[in-house]
């Protein structure tokens, strides 16, 4: 079974690939590797909120 980015999924990899362009212009690589941190967090955080919208449309169906 496939799973669709959900909008929130696509919101967190939009701010994620944002996080990620800003990291590579950056000079001083302590932040740059923050911003990396921080871009890895919000793909996670697409992932789970993708599951969870997915799961919360499952049982809205199942309720019908």
């Amino acid at each position: 079974m496939t799973l669709q980015i959900s909008q929130r999924g696509k919101e967190y990899l939009k701010t994620a690939q944002t996080l990620l362009r800003t990291a590579k212009s950056m000079t001083d690589q302590a932040i740059a590797a923050q911003l990396k941190a921080l871009a890895d967090d919000y793909e996670r955080r697409a992932e789970r909120a993708t599951h969870d919208d997915a799961a919360k449309a499952l049982a809205r169906s199942a309720e019908r």
